[in-house]
């Protein structure tokens, strides 16, 4: 994109001009000029006024450092100005370790901020980064070991100067919102070296006395000189150490003390934290009323569920007389089972079971004559007679006893034979013959 006019040729006057002169783009112009710039000024140490302060929704710092003849425009990104132990404000007088730089897009030059602090002030706000470090690791400040604040107490306490606009504007704002609370104040000086003990024998007294339910801590806004008594260890730990709920109303809401992380509650300013403790009439009312309210809904509901646990009783309760009846029923159906049968409902019942009987033993004398009948079915087909009839004879010796063998008998022995019909005796002859008579 750069170009240059030749050796002969004119410049922007119209004179001709022997050199050539490059021409550069405007972009390429403010590159050059910015690296100039970074080079020169590796980090620089700026003391300014804070003018022109916005905090852009990504984070980001953006104002302006002046003094009386000048000004420069300043960025800090939103991850060192998240490491601030402060909170700048617009017309705070600041040192800031800065990188110079061009801002390409419209070509201004500005400071990028990597550090920043109150001027002036350095070594009291180390301090109080250091102390609020080691107080914090102690738990001095953690949730969970601060207090309730009661709803309504029945009596405030402000610890603060006599002289102070900060007491004036508490006592103007506890009676604007709920004159009856009555107010006891603690005199103690705000700023000075005096102050943290004279605050801290202000708790003391508050604490032995016990004659309010919340103390506020309050002093108006000023500098970081004007507000360090409230920085102090001691009263730190004072304020930690109290029966009675603390709230601390100190400054304004860029001003952030130990009192604050200390105390039970903080408020932004004095009359914040007047507010923050004592409810106004109209809001008790607003509570009173909706209270009644809900006290009438459950009312309602009660007797409600009330009437339907009497209609169901009152279904289930019976007149005197449905009892009577009831059991008079009973004893009729026990005097029937206990009552004796009569002897027409026995004497049936007897013949009932006699007739029973005389079945069952005929139907046993039956199948008893079957049975016999079959064995002697099955006697007569073995019956020894029926074989003397086919032609058979038995032949026995003198004492009865049945030959079967020939080899039982000899010569000379008595048998009997007997047939079918009558016998005859026999005597056996060594010959095989035997004779009858």
């Amino acid at each position: 994109m750069n170009q240059a006019f030749g050796e002969q040729g004119l410049d922007f006057s119209g004179h001709s001009s022997s050199k050539a002169v490059e021409i550069l783009v405007v972009s390429e112009l403010v590159r050059r000029v910015a690296g100039l710039l970074e080079r020169e000024f590796p980090l620089l140490r700026v003391r300014g006024e804070i003018s022109n302060l916005s905090l852009a929704s990504s984070g980001h710092l953006y104002f302006s450092l002046k003094d009386r003849l000048s000004q420069i425009r300043c960025v800090m990104f939103r991850t060192k100005a998240q490491s601030l132990g402060f909170r700048p404000k617009e017309g705070d007088l600041v040192d800031v370790l800065a990188q110079l730089c061009v801002y390409e897009p419209r070509g201004d030059m500005q400071l990028q901020i990597e550090n920043m602090r109150p001027a002036g002030q350095g070594n009291l706000q180390l301090q109080y980064l250091r102390l609020r470090q080691k107080l914090q690791a102690e738990g001095l400040f953690d949730q969970d070991r601060k207090r309730p604040l009661p709803a309504l107490p029945k009596a405030i306490g402000v610890i603060t100067s006599l002289q102070a606009a900060a007491l004036r504007d508490v006592l103007a704002t506890l009676a604007q919102r709920m004159p009856s609370i009555p107010v006891v104040i603690y005199p103690a000086s705000v700023q000075g070296l005096a102050a943290p003990q004279e605050l801290i024998d202000a708790l003391r007294l508050a604490n032995t006395r016990l004659d309010c339910e919340v103390l506020l801590l309050v002093r108006g806004g000023g500098s970081i000189e004007d507000l360090w008594a409230f920085n102090d260890e001691a009263l730190a730990r004072s304020i930690a150490a109290s029966t009675i709920p603390v709230v601390a109303g100190i400054g304004h809401e860029s001003d952030v003390c130990l009192a604050d992380f200390a105390a039970d509650a903080r408020a932004p300013t004095p009359t914040a934290a007047a507010a923050q403790v004592c409810p106004t009439w109209q809001s008790l009312q607003a509570q009173l009323e909706g209270r009644v309210q809900t006290m009438q809904l459950r009312w309602q509901s009660y007797l409600r569920r009330l009437e339907q646990v009497t209609d169901h009783l009152s279904r289930q309760l019976k007149a005197p007389s449905q009892h009577l009846q009831a059991r008079a029923l009973a004893w009729h159906a026990l005097s029937q089972r206990l009552r004796p049968p009569p002897l027409e409902r026995l004497s049936q019942k007897l013949e009932m079971q006699a007739e029973t009987l005389r079945q069952r033993m005929m139907q046993s004398l039956q199948n008893r004559q079957m049975s016999l009948e079959a064995y002697e079915r099955q006697f007569a087909l073995l019956s020894p007679q029926r074989v003397l009839e086919r032609g058979y004879a038995i032949a026995l010796d003198e004492s009865g006893k049945v030959v079967s063998d020939s080899l039982q008998v000899k010569d000379g022995d008595r048998l009997n034979l007997r047939f079918a019909k009558g016998a005859v005796h026999a005597i056996v002859s060594a010959d095989g013959e035997s004779r009858t008579g």
